[in-house]
């Protein structure tokens, strides 16, 4: 009989996946739980909770595996897992993505980062951290980032049947998609050979901070701000759909553009920056600057309306978008009040 490695005072061991509506977060876990009962003999559920059900939306999924003689009678979320799996590292920019880990815990990121690098950016002060490249890896099998992700987290939970993974993934894809069920099986064996994780002590005299109830308001009666105002509205020029990106985005070359707007046409945000300036004989007409990229969510429908190829689809590379961004004018406004 399997054994597993810990768990709480109600004998379970715990998995959140913090993830991005999209990258199949929902389906992985799933599929893990599914593997941990059919094919290691464990009592397991999954579930997700999510806001608003579209693409770039966060979510989360929740799995919980225990010994076949424990009952499984607690379907609340996760709020002390043993594993995180983080499937969008731009989500620690709006989401406590690890609320309530242990000392111990391991924490999976899809990144292209060192786990050093990670350490610093998820402000975490000990704990095991796990990198696999999912999107490079899904980018070129022709695959989904939840199967790297998958083949990382059963590397990390050794536990759990690799071989049986490998069944599930063929019987849950070739009745419907036959022609997917290889590639699947590709980024899940490289999501498992590839992630690499480093072990970080907690330094002497330092303490985790306590987790966060998933209930707990942000804001209630002690802490509203007079008279109820709304300090962040989600229609205001704080909105940030960087944590949309799915690995991919729009890179702008002025030498080629003609300035006919079909980009913007079909920009589902308004990202495009314009300014009204002279053309050679003198006639005013509206020229293209660059994009905002805190308001691009990567659906690269620009790049497909462009007739110029002044638009090309590119792998997001860390700092890019910051380097490159050409801020609305209410955006310097803003900085300006501020």
């Amino acid at each position: 009989m399997v054994n597993l490695p810990k768990v709480n005072e109600l004998g379970f061991y715990e998995i959140r996946l913090e993830s991005i509506g999209g990258l199949g977060a929902n389906l992985a876990g799933k599929m893990l739980a599914e593997a941990g009962v059919t094919g290691s003999g464990l009592n397991g559920v999954s579930f997700s909770s999510y806001g608003s059900e579209k693409k770039g939306s966060p979510v989360k999924a929740h799995i919980r595996f225990c010994q076949p003689e424990t009952r499984i009678r607690d379907t609340t979320p996760v709020e002390r897992p043993h594993i995180v799996g983080i499937f969008h590292e731009a989500l620690a920019k709006t989401v406590h993505v690890t609320n309530g880990i242990y000392p111990d815990s391991l924490v999976l990121v899809n990144s292209s980062s060192d786990p050093a690098r990670l350490k610093d950016k998820l402000r975490l002060p000990c704990g095991t951290i796990a990198v696999v490249d999912a999107i490079g890896i899904a980018l070129e099998e022709g695959n989904r980032v939840n199967m790297a992700m998958l083949g990382a987290l059963f590397r990390l939970c050794d536990f759990l049947d690799a071989e049986h993974m490998k069944g599930v993934i063929r019987k849950s894809l070739e009745s419907k998609y036959p022609q997917a069920v290889q590639p699947a099986l590709n980024t899940f064996q490289r999501g498992y050979d590839e992630v690499v994780f480093q072990t970080f002590a907690l330094p002497e005299g330092e303490t985790l901070p306590g987790p966060v109830r998933w209930d707990t308001p942000t804001l209630g009666y002690e802490t509203q701000p007079i008279g109820g105002t709304v300090i962040n509205p989600g229609n205001s020029v704080l909105k940030d759909l960087s944590i949309s990106r799915a690995g991919m985005m729009p890179h702008f070359f002025e030498d080629k553009c003609i300035h006919c707007a079909a980009c913007d046409n079909v920009c589902p945000d308004f990202c495009f920056v314009w300014e009204e300036k002279p053309d050679k004989k003198g006639r005013l007409h509206m020229f293209l600057q660059g994009i905002d990229y805190q308001y691009c969510k990567g659906c690269l429908k620009c790049v497909y309306a462009c007739p110029t190829e002044a638009l090309s689809s590119e792998r997001e590379e860390e700092g890019y978008a910051d380097a490159h961004r050409m801020p609305h004018r209410f955006a310097f406004a803003n900085a300006a009040q501020q």
